[in-house]
């Protein structure tokens, strides 16, 4: 055979066996997201710490929705809001000085400040079933509330309203709750830091701790809105955030923003919003100080976070009752590992939609 021609077949059989590994290489990446997936869906259900129903009203007109959580027998409950743009309901009366000392539900909701509204069908359908603050024959439940901004994902005109939030709680239930691209985080996106068209799509994720030799329980759901980008906690892997211009990889914002990137986020459009609950006996005071301690697991998973152009809020509720007993820093330390367990959950669950892709879309692009 003459030499070109030897040398035409190995090039040939060169490119052959290139495109094979790259074809293998991108199955592998896919088939380890995947993997992760089904990982992580032992990560447990916020319902796993009892006597609480989760249910959303995800909208089909556009991607919005709104999420409640609902306590069978009311709940001790604190707040700690560490971003600079925030939407909230009745976070006031969680303060421990403020006389209410129970929460009847939490909600969670898209639509910005318009989502806020959800609340008052969540309030309706607690009242009916004479659940809330008693004050002779009447009954006002205790319904505190925290919103995302999703406006710019399709129409504005389309957000959670009296009726969502009631929808909700006839949808809620005790068993494992749905993830990804419904409720709160219907329309939740993330890596924002650079303008919507680098952005990706998120969602809301939960996760649950069980300490075997105490009875204790910490479970957390997530909705994640976040202007910066979302990281493995223990691994420090980038899983989804702002992409460069050929739209299938990660900029890494922080990296850019100290590089001197033009910034493009606009504030008020960017939140992560949660609630942890635990089946221990808390009083206002530790609630407080364990949603304080849970923002560490935004920290652990989000970056940059906390920044002027978020509204990051978590709740924690506890029972007035129980007889399991913890110390607060143990509740809180674990707080946080469950609140960086659903981020990372909202992220790898969610689905990607025209314009914004989410991590299981590119996460095999990056190897």
């Amino acid at each position: 055979m003459p030499r070109e021609a030897k040398d035409d077949l190995r090039r040939r059989s060169f490119i052959r066996q290139a495109m094979l590994f790259g074809a293998a290489a991108q199955l592998e990446g896919f088939m380890e997201t995947q993997k992760k997936i089904r990982a992580e869906e032992s990560a447990g259900s916020i319902t796993d710490v009892g006597r609480i129903r989760v249910g959303h009203c995800t909208d089909t007109r556009r991607p919005t929705g709104c999420t409640v959580v609902i306590f069978e027998d009311g709940a001790v409950a604190g707040v700690d809001v560490r971003g600079s743009a925030p939407g909230t309901r009745e976070t006031d009366l969680l303060n421990p000085i403020n006389m209410v000392q129970q929460v009847n539900a939490i909600l969670l909701s898209g639509g910005s400040a318009f989502g806020l509204d959800a609340a008052s069908g969540v309030a309706r359908y607690l009242e009916e079933r004479g659940s809330g603050f008693h004050m002779g024959p009447i009954v006002v439940p205790i319904v505190p509330a925290a919103v995302l901004f999703d406006l710019a994902v399709g129409d504005p005109k389309v957000r959670p309203n009296a009726d969502s939030g009631y929808a909700a709680c006839r949808a809620a239930s005790d068993s494992n709750v749905a993830e990804g691209n419904v409720g709160a985080g219907a329309g939740a996106t993330i890596g924002k830091l650079f303008g919507m068209e680098a952005a990706m799509k998120s969602g809301i994720g939960n996760a649950s701790v069980k300490i075997r030799e105490t009875g204790l329980i910490v479970g957390a759901i997530v909705a994640v809105n976040a202007v910066g980008d979302v990281f493995e906690a223990k691994t420090g892997k980038l899983l989804a955030g702002a992409r460069g211009k050929d739209g299938k990889t990660f900029l890494n914002t922080m990296a850019q923003m100290v590089r001197g990137q033009k910034q493009e986020a606009r504030p008020g459009e960017n939140s992560t919003i949660g609630v942890v609950a635990t089946n221990a006996a808390l009083n206002k005071d530790q609630a407080t100080k364990i949603a304080q301690m849970g923002h560490d697991g935004l920290a652990r998973t989000i970056n940059p976070v906390h920044t002027m152009w978020d509204g990051d809020t978590i709740f924690v509720a506890g029972s007035s009752s129980s007889k399991i007993q913890a110390d607060t820093t143990t509740i809180g330390s674990i707080a946080a590992e469950v609140v960086a367990r659903a981020v990372v959950r909202a992220v790898i669950t969610a689905a990607g939609i025209p314009g914004y892709p989410a991590s299981r879309d590119l996460i095999h692009d990056q190897r």
